[in-house]
């Protein structure tokens, strides 16, 4: 038996953790080519990722509810606040890494960390209140949008009227809104919440069993090793298995270029078919994902087609 937890709780997030590494792989097989680089930008893929990031939100507003129920619990909740603003410093840590013109800065775990504090306040006022503060991040950003928060430093607030190039991005405009309601719906006074979830006894369970309370209890460690496990599992694969390239495309942007640069006709298509071709033959180009240094391998390839045609 797990004291102090909620069953359902545990396996609605659960629920969202498997939704978000569908969307992950979604992700990651436009990422390496595998399917239709514009997919995740879809609008039915744009909506599911919203879904699972509100879906993780409001939970993380009905957990405060249900940690703090008689009275805040400031060392509990200075602890998992700690653990939060970490593993959203790794996440901004590694993201510069892979991927450092378009690294996280305010993603979803910077956003429930700033929300919670924001909450604190809520989780002491009746249900209204948290509901009327949720509304008020949800749609403020309809009145209160401005140029003055394009500036790179505020950003993070949701304000602005550019969106920033980011992996992910989950300012507290709408997305404190969505926490701000899971404190609300917390706190409604509904009879069979009440009855399951009374101040001061311990919280309903049904012996921690089965695989989505699992992974609800460990989304956090879940989040942070799914996506690098995923890109280790996809550069394999994209080497042994590399996608299927259409050479059309870049054969015709190559002698474009080439032709500008007062290149010969039949030299410039002999050379733009043999890097083409050699790229795929060598899968030089295999699980390379950074524009710079697919450009830079591509150029190698010419020059060693150029010279072998001069020949």
């Amino acid at each position: 038996m797990i004291q102090g937890r909620w069953w359902a709780l545990d396996a609605a997030r659960g629920l969202a953790v498997v939704a978000m590494i569908v969307f992950h792989v979604i992700w990651d097989l436009a990422h390496f080519g595998y399917a239709p680089a514009n997919l995740p930008w879809s609008t039915p893929v744009k909506l599911f990722g919203h879904s699972i990031a509100f879906a993780f939100l409001f939970i993380a507003g009905v957990a405060l509810v249900l940690a703090h129920r008689s009275h805040i619990r400031w060392p509990a909740f200075w602890r998992r606040l700690a653990i939060i603003v970490a593993a959203a410093a790794l996440v901004t840590a590694g993201t510069y890494v892979a991927f450092p013109k378009a690294y996280v800065f305010f993603g979803i775990l910077h956003c429930i960390a700033l929300a919670s504090l924001i909450a604190v306040p809520f989780l002491l006022a009746p249900w209204p209140v948290a509901l009327a503060g949720g509304a008020f991040f949800l749609v403020g950003g309809e009145f209160f949008a401005s140029s003055v928060f394009n500036a790179d430093w505020l950003q993070w607030v949701g304000l602005s009227t550019s969106e920033p190039l980011t992996e992910d991005w989950r300012p507290l405009f709408p997305w404190a809104g969505a926490l701000l309601l899971g404190v609300a719906a917390g706190k409604l006074p509904l009879p069979v919440y009440r009855e399951r979830a009374g101040v001061g006894g311990p919280l309903p369970t049904s012996g921690g069993r089965g695989w989505l309370p699992f992974l609800g209890r460990h989304s956090l460690v879940i989040y942070l090793a799914h996506q690098p496990a995923l890109f280790a599992l996809f550069l394999g694969l994209a080497y042994l298995a590399p996608p299927a390239i259409d050479t059309t495309d870049f054969v015709a942007s190559c002698e474009a270029r080439c032709f500008e640069e007062g290149g010969e006709g039949k030299l410039c298509r002999d050379a733009c078919q043999c890097t083409a071709q050699e790229a795929i033959n060598s899968k030089a180009l295999a699980g390379v994902t950074d524009e710079a240094e697919r450009g830079r391998r591509l150029n190698e390839i010419a020059q060693r087609c150029v010279s072998k045609l001069d020949e």
